[in-house]
């Protein structure tokens, strides 16, 4: 990806957008202030969306429903940048029956915002 810097406060034009997937490692969440912080890390599933994977025995699966929305901690892929927390909403929570990844869950999520914003 080609990236043009412009001015002298480092904002960057890029030729395409980037894709979020791109800028972040991981993310946290906890379904309750009784529950514990999850991590997990962020994956790319489609040219547009990012997802997590989880156990087909992870405690969260029994809480997390397609529609919810959570404020997650996005921890950043360069660990110069700063973490950001996003409003995000589950769209699918799909079951893996075959390849390396069988016996887990793909949950896909949206960014729907920045928090405060």
């Amino acid at each position: 990806m080609r990236v043009v810097k412009e001015g002298g406060m480092g904002q960057e034009k890029r030729c395409e957008p980037r894709r979020i997937v791109d800028a972040y490692y991981s993310v946290e969440f906890s379904l309750s202030r009784e529950l514990p912080v999850y991590q997990f890390r962020v994956r790319d599933i489609s040219p547009s969306g990012l997802g997590i994977m989880l156990n087909e025995n992870s405690t969260v699966l029994e809480r997390l429903k397609v529609g919810d929305v959570l404020e997650m901690k996005y921890n950043p892929a360069r660990r110069v940048d700063p973490a950001e927390h996003l409003r995000t909403e589950i769209r699918h929570i799909t079951k893996i029956d075959e390849g390396p990844f069988r016996g887990h869950y793909l949950v896909g999520m949206n960014v729907i915002e920045k928090q405060g914003g």
